[in-house]
């Protein structure tokens, strides 16, 4: 099956589509479900308590949502270990309560994302029980909401042919099973790996990527999407969204195939449906038909990648020695080194009429409150939530919420200290997120001041500062929403990169409509020279006190501005 061309011809693709219209002005709200609001007192966050705080994400200035999975599950990897796609968690609520959440975010303008796993179930799901039997006669599903029964799922997931049979590379389980093979995993032990094939099959167990099995694992995948879009979701998120296809070739040509068959199944039914991968490489996720990508967070070894280099450019989080993000006042580093790996990606996402979409962080990223000043953060999320693409708020970031250093959770390890429970009102038991009597019933510990005796900052104490981070990116995403140039498919264009200084032009598609955003992270006034066509322009938002000068944007030490 190396013959791309040849897949081509027999598998068409999703062809041209248009971007869901949304997507211009989508400010987007990711919501950790068991974290974010408790409704019934068991001290796990649930859908009703994620609809209860619709207007709260609203009045932020956030019109769309990312709910991570809160699909039934073992929970052994925090619902990334799906049991039932097409079933809410019992903890979180009911399906009902999911439709509830949708039709209540409709009524209001919003849209939301559901996060979408498509790589690996758990071992729990009826799918892996069912071709995990011994007899492959008996390896058909029993069938349940918008599934048929009979379905013989016995090439659902990647089995070896052999008891003893090594993975080819990969990773694989023996021993745990009745059925005469080994299964090859995607992540931790409980996730067997769904069935896409392989790029270039070449053990009798292997199944060719686009073959008959790997078509019907498309095909299941794609009644997952229909099941949750015909009930009101606005799309997906999807989890680990380039690792379908096992042993793909460099530029991943069978996954990018792979995803292009099924939205061409899903795309004509869903129009207005919105998909956003993790992929990180614009260049290949905007070929398979996804709408928007993440610049995902890497540092390997100490190397960072562009947006590491922003605000967590430090292989010591916790502290503020040794910081040498860009947003770290005291770091002395450039913009440049960001510059340098973004932009090639953003235009890979521009010509293709995509979206790359910068985060503040989420439930896989070490928070930065705990190192970095709400001044540095005012100016960081300035310039996140004013780039091209969608901007994405996790939950707390507007507060400023730290990274906790805590016994794993659920397979968070080093990532559970960003999962605690939001902290909404320190007058109330569990900082306002749980009704709960005993603290040791809340899915993690709420966070108490960062030193002896102080306050932890909550929703409440920040929404009462008018000064605060919380009421900054409120006015940013209230700028950005009214403003034309700011949408997310506006024209990017740098102006000033190579140092401490960095500012860029915004300009609506028509371009009659312009901003001008420039920021100062460091200890030293900086100057911007203005054009003669930027000279009459106004400041419109700022942090610090910048001004202009004749010709020029005059800077101070950590100032931002928006000039219109």
């Amino acid at each position: 099956m190396s013959d791309i061309t040849n897949q081509h011809d027999d598998h068409p693709d999703s062809g041209e589509h248009g971007h869901p219209a949304w997507l211009a002005d989508a400010c987007f709200y990711e919501v950790y479900p068991q974290s974010f609001n408790d409704s019934n007192g068991d001290g796990i966050g649930d859908i009703p308590g994620i609809t209860a705080k619709l207007d709260y994400i609203r009045d932020l200035g956030c019109n769309a949502l990312w709910i991570n999975p809160c699909y039934d599950s073992p929970f052994k990897d925090a619902g990334y270990d799906v049991r039932d796609y097409r079933k809410v968690a019992e903890r979180y609520g009911t399906n009902e309560d999911l439709i509830a959440l949708f039709d209540a975010a409709h009524e209001r303008g919003m849209h939301v994302l559901l996060d979408l796993v498509p790589g690996h179930t758990s071992e729990e799901h009826a799918w892996f029980r069912a071709s995990a039997q011994p007899d492959p006669a008996d390896r058909a599903v029993a069938g349940g909401a918008g599934e048929a029964a009979g379905e013989n799922v016995s090439e659902r997931y990647i089995w070896t042919d052999c008891w003893i049979s090594g993975g080819d590379g990969l990773p694989f389980i023996g021993g745990e099973t009745e059925r005469d093979g080994t299964y090859i995993l995607n992540f931790f032990k409980c996730q067997p790996a769904l069935n896409y094939g392989f790029a270039h099959p070449k053990q009798g167990w292997q199944k060719p990527a686009l073959g008959p099995d790997a078509l019907a694992t498309c095909d299941a995948m794609v009644d997952v999407m229909r099941f949750w879009l015909s009930r009101g979701a606005d799309g997906f998120r999807v989890d680990m969204a380039d690792s379908l296809v096992k042993h793909d070739d460099w530029g991943k040509p069978l996954t990018i195939r792979t995803w292009q068959y099924m939205f061409s199944k899903i795309r004509p039914e869903f129009p207005e449906a919105a998909f956003v991968s993790e992929w990180g490489r614009p260049n290949e996720s905007m070929q398979a038909g996804f709408d928007m990508d993440f610049y995902l967070d890497w540092r390997w070894d100490g190397n960072p990648n562009g947006y590491n280099m922003l605000l967590r450019n430090t292989d010591t989080p916790l502290v503020r020695e040794g910081d040498h993000s860009y947003f770290n006042a005291d770091s002395g580093e450039s913009i440049r080194g960001f510059l340098e790996q973004y932009e090639p990606q953003l235009r890979d996402c521009e010509r293709a009429g995509g979206r790359f979409d910068l985060i503040t962080s989420n439930h896989d990223t070490l928070r930065v409150g705990q190192r970095l000043t709400e001044r540095e953060l005012k100016i960081a999320y300035g310039m996140l939530l004013t780039m091209p693409g969608c901007p994405f708020v996790y939950y707390g970031d507007e507060i400023a919420m730290r990274y906790r250093p805590l016994p794993t959770k659920e397979g968070g390890y080093v990532r559970t200290g960003s999962r605690t429970p939001m902290q909404w009102d320190a007058r109330l038991a569990n900082l306002g997120f749980s009704e709960a009597g005993d603290p040791a019933d809340l899915y993690l510990p709420v966070e108490g001041g960062p030193n002896p005796g102080t306050a932890p900052v909550t929703v409440e104490n920040r929404m009462a500062d008018p000064d605060s981070l919380w009421h900054w990116m409120q006015t940013v995403l209230r700028f950005r929403n009214a403003t034309p140039a700011l949408t997310s498919d506006a024209g990017f264009e740098v102006l000033s990169g190579d140092g401490r200084l960095f500012a860029y032009r915004r300009t609506a598609a028509d371009t009659a409509n312009c901003v001008i955003v420039a920021m100062n992270p460091g200890r030293d006034t900086l100057r911007l020279h203005l054009v003669d066509a930027d000279r009459a322009r106004a400041i419109s938002l700022a942090v610090g006190e910048p001004t202009i000068e004749v010709d020029e944007l005059v800077l101070p030490p950590q100032s931002f501005a928006i000039l219109r």
